[in-house]
């Protein structure tokens, strides 16, 4: 096992180094100047589209606005708490910046997704909407390409027990426990009995769920944040610049942090900001392919709002109460730092609004990734493959609530990696056809 464990942390290293990065970021630097800058110009247009796209009833299986929340139950979650504050604890305040930066080109990103998951979307045996990457490789770029999607369906079934599963229930226990004493096993049973009421009743439940549980816990998490914003508003013009000239000049050692130089709060703050908003990972589009509507750019510009919650509103108030607080500076990291850093401005409220945040977004991660993991395991094998999925999926959660899970992480992190691979390589090529999707859309607005 510690030699599997060693080759998978040097593979690991590789996937996640330099050349993914940069193909992450040019990648979608090529999709925003392609688009000429549309995302960043259409945020209002997206918004509208989103409120409007609540009750529609165009071919598909759910609304566009809940595709949106069943997409962002998946990619609201730890990293949101943990990643974000993983970020600051290796990179300095500096990787927040480049978190920032990974968010403004992941928007064209998610856009992209999300057109080419609903204009090459399939209809599946049961008559649900089915799409995505393996479907949008496979049919945009013909049958010679095919075994590339099945490879990103291969590594997305994968990461999905891991980053979607085990690690969820992983953290979800080891909060409850620190902060109440619950037994992990019992914590995992409970969970995994929650998930399966959802998870036995399809997309639409999921779906109906997510719409629910996600604007209430974004909402509650967003509230609690700006509270200990408004009792530090003075130190937030401190914290934005410190967090900008750090993202050049690197961080100074102190206190128990033992410095950052420029690289590291680059690598840092790209890889937890990806790790964050899934932009480049090819998952959201799955939700979005089964999206109510008659048009793949429309749904676009709802789906790219994904990653401007998600980091830009977020993980930017996650950030910014643990700078402010100091508490960055002490050693901590992952979810111990935010709760810390919360619990500093609001002593014996704090650590919960942390704790009730990562138990919700936790759950909600594992029922959007039980269905990106659905799909991926049906386009291998077929419907008759989601059943055995879905048991095999609930199983995993007390499994992953009592274990050590450091294998699995880095197995997890690892997948998550591969499965962008085959995405990205099919956002390149596809690339013309969003443009002239989008092209035609607008000037038909006019």
């Amino acid at each position: 096992m510690e030699t599997l464990k060693a080759l998978l942390g040097d593979l690991n290293g590789i996937v996640w180094g330099v050349p993914m990065l940069v193909l992450i970021l040019g990648t979608g630097l090529f999709l925003t100047f392609g688009l000429k800058m549309m995302p960043l110009r259409r945020i209002g247009y997206g918004f509208r589209m989103l409120w409007h796209g609540r009750h529609a009833t165009s071919e598909g299986d759910i609304t566009p606005f809940n595709a949106l929340m069943t997409s962002l139950s998946a990619t609201v979650g730890t990293g949101n708490i943990a990643g974000v504050a993983t970020a600051i604890a290796l990179g300095g305040p500096g990787a927040v910046f480049w978190m920032w930066c990974t968010a403004l080109v992941g928007m064209a990103t998610k856009y992209a997704e999300a057109v080419l998951a609903v204009k090459y979307r399939e209809t599946d045996a049961n008559g649900n909407h089915v799409g995505g990457p393996m479907y949008y490789i496979r049919n945009g770029l013909g049958a010679k390409w095919a075994w590339l999607g099945g490879a990103f369906a291969v590594f997305g079934a994968i990461a999905g027990f891991g980053i979607g599963n085990m690690v969820q229930a992983n953290s979800v226990a080891d909060a409850l426990h620190s902060n109440f004493q619950l037994d992990a096993l019992w914590v995992g049973g409970a969970m995994a009995l929650l998930v399966a009421l959802v998870l036995f009743g399809g997309i639409r439940r999921i779906a109906h769920v997510a719409g629910a549980l996600v604007p209430f816990m974004a909402i509650a998490y967003v509230g609690g944040g700006l509270v200990v914003l408004a009792i530090n508003i003075g130190a937030i013009p401190e914290a934005i610049a410190l967090i900008v000239q750090s993202a050049f000049t690197g961080t100074a050692a102190t206190g128990g942090f033992a410095g950052a130089a420029v690289w590291a709060a680059i690598r840092f703050g790209v890889a937890r900001g990806i790790f964050s908003n899934e932009a480049g990972l090819g998952s959201a589009p799955i939700a979005h392919a089964a999206a109510k509507t008659d048009d793949p750019v429309r749904q676009g510009t709802v789906a790219m709002l994904g990653t401007f919650i998600d980091t830009l509103v977020i993980c930017t108030i996650t950030a910014l109460v643990i700078v402010i607080s100091g508490q960055w500076t002490t050693g901590e990291s992952g979810a111990a730092l935010s709760s810390a850093a919360f619990a500093q401005a609001l002593p014996g409220y704090g650590s919960y609004i942390v704790t009730f945040g990562l138990v919700v977004f936790a759950f909600t991660t594992m029922l959007g990734w039980s269905l990106y993991g659905e799909r991926c395991v049906e386009y291998l094998f077929g419907v008759r493959a989601i059943w055995p999925f879905r048991l095999l999926w609930v199983a995993a959660i007390p499994l992953g609530a009592t274990l050590k899970l450091e294998f699995v992480w880095l197995l997890a992190d690892t997948m998550n990696a591969l499965m962008a691979l085959p995405n990205l390589i099919a956002l390149v090529l596809l690339g013309p056809v969003v443009f002239k999707l989008t092209r035609e859309y607008f000037d038909a607005q006019r």
